[in-house]
């Protein structure tokens, strides 16, 4: 069992910056996928960033929608992972999820909103 609780969140102005959170308690390891989702006003949720590493090399992927403006990052030692967001744009106002997948299970975390006004 994992649970995931995020921080973070909160309203900026477009052109801002947001640093969310993630930090992950249970059987989890390094190796184990960490990420990010969003969930819109119609209740999809679409692949933010996730990462994942061996030894001390990270892998991360990114949507295209946020590639060179946001950056994930994994802190295996605290199981915390991070989204520095840059760059909000309004279309970037949405829920974001933090995820994980273990033993070919996915947990969720509860969500924290993202505001981001014009």
């Amino acid at each position: 069992q994992v649970q995931l609780v995020e921080s973070g969140g909160g309203l900026v102005q477009a052109g801002g910056s947001l640093t969310l959170s993630c930090t992950a308690s249970g059987r989890i390891f390094s190796s184990d996928v960490m990420g990010w989702y969003r969930q819109g006003p119609g209740n999809e949720r679409n692949l933010v960033a996730v990462i994942s590493s061996r030894g001390s090399t990270f892998y991360a992927n990114y949507a295209d929608s946020v590639k060179g403006r946001f950056t994930i990052s994994r802190d295996n030692a605290k199981n915390t992972v991070y989204l520095q967001m840059n760059s909000l744009k309004p279309e970037d106002t949405a829920v974001y999820l933090c995820y994980a997948f273990v033993l070919n299970f996915a947990y969720w975390g509860q969500g924290t909103q993202v505001t981001v006004s014009s």
